[in-house]
């Protein structure tokens, strides 16, 4: 018979903080390659979510610049995305296929477009995305401030390498770089996307963002993979 109390293991088995961040790291965009990896075109389509994840990721937001441009209409232009991005949704609880991403797409969508309905300007239909770009861009900046660059935390957790990276003066320079790259890429967005909003270019301002959206997005992690990988040695094969 046991006679370990079941209740006086569980904290010892409790993931730490730093634990659940790594796991994280790992699942994002940036976890598809390891630093150290050869970055290839799969890990990249991987990153996007795969062929499904890219359909997700860019059909809402074209639905909306097709059917605003067609009828110029607020209501089904908000609502039609929401359809689709909900059918996206049902489809991956179907096929019993992970769905979280998708639930958490729905409920973006939704929420950009309660912001427009209550403003009754189809322009606000982007505000929601304005302010996640910015919250990264603070992220990132802040991150640079205090000499931690986000993108030596990020590598340092997939790696489970801890803080040892900042005394290492080609990996500091290097995630530096790459933060700064990422820095660039929320800055351009913000940029380009907010004299469209303040000058009433709805059609244009979402013709713009699809563009850079994902394939944006993909060229700097792509870039980012590359430059992290001149730092960290090649992983042992398996």
């Amino acid at each position: 018979m046991n006679d370990v109390d079941p209740a006086a293991q569980g904290p010892a088995d409790d993931p730490s903080l730093t634990d659940n961040l790594a796991a994280a790291a790992r699942r994002s965009g940036f976890g598809k390659v390891t630093p150290g990896q050869t970055p290839t075109a799969s890990a990249l389509l991987g990153a996007m979510g795969g062929v499904r994840g890219l359909i997700e990721s860019i059909l809402p937001g074209l639905a909306f610049v097709v059917v605003y441009t067609i009828t110029g209409l607020l209501l089904p232009s908000v609502l039609v995305p929401i359809v689709i991005s909900v059918g996206f949704v049902i489809a991956r609880i179907v096929a019993k296929q992970p769905y979280t991403s998708a639930l958490a797409g729905v409920l973006g969508i939704a929420l950009s477009a309660g912001v427009a309905l209550v403003t009754g300007q189809a322009k606000d239909n982007f505000v929601l995305g304005f302010v996640i770009n910015g919250a990264f861009l603070a992220a990132l900046l802040i991150s640079i401030a205090v000499r931690w660059p986000l993108i030596g935390v990020i590598a340092s957790l997939i790696t489970s390498e801890g803080s040892e990276w900042r005394a290492n003066k080609a990996k500091f320079r290097v995630a530096l770089i790459g933060t700064i790259i990422w820095v660039a890429l929320f800055a351009v967005r913000l940029a380009v996307e907010l004299p469209l909003y303040f000058a009433d270019a709805t059609q244009a301002l979402g013709a713009l963002k699809l563009v850079l959206g994902v394939p944006l997005y993909a060229a700097t992690l792509w870039v980012t993979w590359l430059l992290v990988r001149t730092v960290y040695a090649r992983p042992d094969p398996d």
